[in-house]
């Protein structure tokens, strides 16, 4: 089975709102993508060109291809590997302020109980750099990557902010970028991923992991949704304080300043966020 050739690629960034693109890409019939992300450029390419191929749906003459996997931007290999499976690809990367993206995968992980609520120990530049939540964040070192390999008018960088206040706007831009005819329809409203619908207790989810393949074969039945509503609680996240938030800030300053370089773009409604209130209120969007 041949590799196939995406004619685009949704790269990033995690926790950008790359899901709502990606739910407005697949409601075009002119567009052919898989559902889940399938992550092969960066920790999936053990598995091969065949695998790849056979991930994706058929399309008809004239669609278009593509694929969103948001670790693409920050795996290091992933834009070699991308550049030598399909040079001509076009890219797309939404990006949103690194303090609010940072807070918001922390709340992630904490949800799913991958992270506890100590959140200096996993968002203080001076003891997480290094880590997931703040190096994901370092938008213009990633993007370098790509831009050493893919001429800039290849990729196409939108805004969450933007996408916030303009979706339509952003869609067109998006549309255009990759070829798309007609106008893409913003997805239905509502958040794709809701942090703040209630979740079963950390422990009780621990005990019940060895049954999940059973559970989730079930989980939609009237019962197992009844005994899911009882015992699920709201999610009690740790608020991000202001000092750690103008660390964080200052954290990403050069690097920010690299990517408006790089891109050609204007960031500084990102110097200027309201740091704590305007993550928390980030996160909650």
């Amino acid at each position: 089975m041949p590799e196939p050739r995406p004619d685009f690629l949704i790269i990033g960034g995690a926790k950008c709102a790359t899901t709502w693109l990606q739910r407005a890409l697949q409601q075009s019939p002119e567009i052919v993508m898989p559902d889940p992300e399938l992550h092969y450029f960066s920790r999936g390419f053990r598995r091969g060109p065949d695998w790849y191929a056979a991930q994706f749906p058929p399309r008809a003459p004239g669609q278009l291809l593509g694929e969103k996997s948001n670790t693409y931007l920050t795996a290091p290999e992933a834009a070699a590997r991308i550049h030598a499976a399909c040079p001509q690809v076009r890219l797309a990367v939404q990006l949103r302020d690194p303090v609010a993206r940072a807070y918001s995968d922390y709340c992630m992980l904490l949800r799913r109980g991958e992270a506890d609520s100590d959140i200096i120990r996993w968002l203080d530049p001076q003891r997480a750099a290094g880590e997931r939540f703040l190096q994901d964040g370092l938008y213009g070192h990633h993007l370098n990557r790509f831009l050493a390999l893919f001429p800039r008018r290849r990729i196409l960088l939108l805004l969450y902010e933007e996408t916030v206040r303009h979706p339509q706007v952003q869609l067109a831009r998006l549309a255009a970028h990759i070829g798309c005819r007609s106008a893409l329809p913003a997805p239905p409203a509502g958040r794709v991923k809701d942090r703040s619908a209630p979740m079963v207790p950390l422990r009780l989810r621990q005990l019940l992991r060895p049954a999940r393949p059973w559970l989730d074969r079930i989980r939609h039945r009237t019962p197992l949704r009844q005994i899911r509503a009882a015992v699920a609680r709201p999610v009690d996240y740790p608020p991000l304080p202001a000092a750690l938030a103008a660390e964080m800030r200052a954290f990403y300053r050069s690097d920010t300043a690299l990517l408006q370089q790089l891109m050609g773009c204007d960031l500084s409604a990102w110097a200027c966020a309201p740091d704590a209130q305007g993550a928390q209120e980030a996160h909650r969007a």
